[in-house]
């Protein structure tokens, strides 16, 4: 105790109660492993902890920087599990779907309306007195002899010049209604009256005058009210069949016209574009002539609208394209016909329609021409002008009396 100053408040050394702090002399090295270390106390806050040293073996496999001793290899790990390949399956995306269908419509609006800009118009509207307008709506289809919308080769098959003529082969009243829709022919040579020309037959007015003089001759004999106009030439027959792939036919004989270039057995046959003009044309082969050329006319443009509503049609844009590229560049409308008038006029040329020819008979001054059956005519007339059914009776594929 001498050797301590009194007072100085350090504790001895050798107190056993310190022997944790400044170590023991009687313990052995070894019994530093079992040296514990006493829980801190609420007297005791600076207490000096010492941690235990870590093996380097132990913290070379455990820690993250340590080597394995030299001459032992590491343990093999075994490698990761390989994904499974996904087989691959063909998705569509939902939205490309809504994608999809407004390029469709796009396309479907979009080429007639341009091929619609490369429609000739024409001035069909007549002066003078007409009709008042009437319900439905009809059309005035007219098939002229004109060649200027011919190819060279299509003008060497047909033998016939750079323009051809000025005559109409085809007169057709189409109207569509509440009534349904009527396809009647009219004979080139039925005999009329050809306002400002006296008594012709009604398709000199197309040579005097064209669209405007046809119509007014038209809505005199007949009393309907012409609403639109469409002219087709040669080409658009040969052309439009040609964009369809062929249309079929159905001859009840064997038919050998060389004026028409026509040579056909009997029964249904699919025709190109040249064969199908000139089956509608031929008029030196049957008994009734005109009359039997009206209704193959007919037939042809009925058997167009049948392919055209066909859903391969649409479906095929190359056909698609060519129809309306053929259909544009032949045919010839009146000045007051919008895209959708001509879309309407689409639509009702391939819809179910009666067809038939105006009730006609032989004119009694000219066994070769005809004239409009005045105990029949009326009743098809005004069933037309009033959008009504069109009594059978008076709807027949030559316009004569049913026997």
């Amino acid at each position: 105790m001498a050797d301590r100053p009194q007072g100085s408040g350090m504790p001895e050394k050798g107190t056993p109660e310190y022997d944790w702090l400044y170590g023991s002399q009687s313990q052995s090295p070894s019994s530093d492993a079992t040296r514990q270390v006493p829980a801190q106390g609420a007297d005791r806050p600076d207490e000096t902890r010492v941690m235990p040293v870590a093996r380097r073996e132990a913290r070379g496999a455990g820690g993250s920087g340590g080597q394995p001793p030299r001459g032992t290899r590491p343990a093999a790990t075994a490698p990761p599990p390989r994904p499974k390949k996904r087989r691959w399956r063909p998705r569509l995306r939902l939205g490309l779907i809504p994608l999809v269908l407004l390029l469709i419509v796009v396309y479907l609006a979009g080429v007639p309306l341009w091929f619609w800009t490369k429609i000739d118009k024409v001035d069909a509207e007549p002066g003078g007195d007409r009709p008042a307008d009437q319900p439905g709506t009809n059309y005035l289809i007219v098939g002229s002899d004109k060649a200027d919308d011919l190819s060279d080769e299509q003008r060497k098959a047909l033998q016939t010049g750079p323009r051809g003529g000025t005559n109409t082969d085809t007169i057709i009243v189409l109207h569509t209604g509440s009534g349904g829709r009527t396809m009647m022919s009219i004979p080139r040579d039925t005999l009329t009256e050809v306002p400002g020309h006296g008594t012709q037959m009604i398709n000199a007015a197309f040579a005097i005058d064209g669209a405007p003089l046809l119509v007014a001759s038209v809505e005199k004999l007949t009393g309907i009210h012409i609403d639109h106009y469409v002219e087709l030439g040669f080409g658009s027959v040969i052309n439009t069949v040609d964009a369809f792939g062929g249309v079929e036919i159905c001859p009840k004989q064997d038919m050998v016209d060389p004026m028409a270039r026509l040579d056909i057995k009997k029964g249904c046959q699919e025709v190109d574009g040249l064969t199908a003009l000139a089956y509608s044309r031929s008029r030196h082969v049957t008994a009734l002539s005109d009359l039997d050329r009206v209704a193959r006319q007919r037939e042809v443009i009925s058997a167009l609208g049948s392919e055209a509503k066909t859903p391969w049609t649409f479906l095929n844009p190359v056909r698609y394209w060519k129809i309306n590229e053929a259909a544009s560049g032949a045919i010839r409308v009146d000045q007051g016909m919008n895209p959708f008038d001509l879309g309407r006029f689409a639509l009702a040329m391939t819809g179910e329609s009666q067809t038939c020819t105006m009730p006609n008979l032989s004119a009694p001054s000219d066994p070769n021409r005809i004239i409009a059956d005045p105990d029949r005519a009326p009743a098809l007339f005004e069933a037309i002008i009033a959008d009504e059914t069109v009594p059978k009776a008076a709807c027949t594929p030559t316009g004569r009396a049913r026997s």
